[in-house]
């Protein structure tokens, strides 16, 4: 499993590029900085998309990348999974011919719902939503290999007992897990649906099989230094901070 990290920043700045994470090549978690970083030849390799929740900074290159196929005249469909909520608001709100063409309706497009506890096979990879808390319905997705390598990816959350619950019974491999704020936004943070260092560790406590590797994505990099400070205290095994750019394997 080895996962291309194309950005992980929890803010558009220079240098600083937005959630979006490639598996092997084809499969994609977020659409943050896809178009931004993979050249026309690398985007019509991907297969399929997961979306975590609807916020522009996690769906921003979906329109793009069809629009990418569509100029190309190339005769290839991106898939989009998600939950039904993030779903909606994409046909609604996204490619709905107001904001963006309706390229749903010329094929370039399909959007696909899929449930919590239902898995999607894809490439030989188990790939299921699981529901986490953030101020919008929101799903990280859990990532199984033929050889039982888990990863987690939550997507943007904040303190949850549910989502540890329905994953930590057995051994995570790799956690990508957001801290957007430091501790002293605690208060901002539960309420917009994010992580501080603090509340990262209480939640690490909640998983019964600790995991093996811990990356950590998002951070608002107004806070990057704070944030990782922070961290640095908790003496946390395992933990590192992700950067655009990188290859994590798994």
């Amino acid at each position: 499993m080895r996962i291309k990290v194309l950005g992980c920043s929890g803010a558009e700045l220079r240098g600083h590029h937005l959630p979006s994470f490639l598996l092997d090549d084809q499969i994609l978690f977020d659409t943050g900085s896809v178009t931004n970083i993979l050249d026309e030849k690398s985007q019509l390799r991907i297969k399929g998309i997961f979306i975590t929740h609807a916020h522009l900074d996690h769906i921003k290159g979906v329109p793009f990348l069809a629009d990418n196929i569509m100029t190309g005249n190339r005769r290839h469909t991106v898939k989009v999974f998600s939950i039904s909520p993030v779903i909606r608001v994409m046909r609604k709100n996204l490619l709905n011919s107001r904001v963006w063409p309706d390229l749903v309706s010329k094929g370039i497009v399909k959007l696909i719902e899929v449930k919590t506890g239902q898995a999607t096979r894809i490439n030989g990879y188990t790939i299921s939503p699981v529901r986490v808390n953030h101020s919008v319905p929101a799903a990280g997705y859990l990532i199984e290999d033929k050889k039982g390598k888990r990863l987690f990816y939550t997507g943007d959350t904040g303190p949850t007992d549910e989502t540890w619950e329905e994953v930590g019974k057995e051994t995570i491999h790799c956690l990508i897990i957001e801290v957007t704020f430091p501790n002293r936004m605690e208060e901002m943070a539960i309420k917009t649906g994010h992580l501080t260092p603090r509340l990262l560790k209480k939640e690490l406590l909640k998983i019964g099989y600790y995991p093996e590797k811990i990356c950590i994505t998002h951070l608002k990099p107004q806070y990057f230094k704070i944030i990782e400070t922070e961290l640095n205290r908790l003496k946390i095994n395992n933990l590192r901070l992700l950067r655009d750019g990188e290859t994590i394997t798994v």
